[in-house]
């Protein structure tokens, strides 16, 4: 059996595109999955799977979201070497201590024209960003919440993403290797 985390983007506690993870663990042992574990309700997934693509997994988990709430995430299967990687290659290891500030940004596939000039001229004097194949990392020492680029990262470099802090990713990582 394989490892994977599956991240998603836009599930929330209430309201609209509520998916409570009791509700997401039942729909990925209805796929098959095995030891599925949630991490906060902001949509963090980790489980066994005989699948091999994980691609495929995505693309699998997204549809019976919609078929059994009615909304399509942004669903990110990753396996766990992948988020391995991107833990060891965090260009900004000393940002680490602060990990709310540190932020992964998870990418559907490789940006084939990010706008890095534009990028670059919206981060704060204090803000780092590192762009790799599937991973947009960004130290916000004044945090994200107030940070230009933060907001318009993923429309610059024209990939969809979900973001982790440092502190997230860990846990997840840490719940995967379990």
């Amino acid at each position: 059996m394989n490892v994977y985390i599956a991240f998603f983007r836009a599930i929330n506690v209430g309201g609209k595109n509520s998916l409570p993870m009791k509700s997401l663990v039942g729909i990925l042992e209805g796929m098959g999955a095995a030891k599925v574990r949630t991490y906060i309700q902001s949509g963090n997934a980790v489980f066994q799977s005989a699948e091999e693509n994980a691609a495929r997994l995505s693309s699998q988990l997204a549809a019976e979201i919609r078929k059994h709430h009615g909304f399509e995430p942004f669903t990110l299967v990753l396996g766990l070497e992948a988020l391995r990687q991107a833990c060891a290659d965090n260009p900004f290891p000393e940002a680490e201590a602060d990990p709310q500030r540190l932020h992964l940004g998870f990418l559907a596939f490789k940006p084939q024209r990010p706008d890095v000039d534009k990028l670059s001229s919206l981060k704060k004097a204090s803000e780092r960003f590192y762009l790799s194949d599937g991973v947009f990392y960004l130290h916000a020492p004044e945090g994200v919440g107030k940070s230009k680029l933060a907001a318009s990262a993923e429309k610059f470099l024209g990939v969809p993403m979900t973001d982790r802090n440092w502190r997230t990713v860990c846990k997840v990582l840490e719940l995967a290797e379990d």
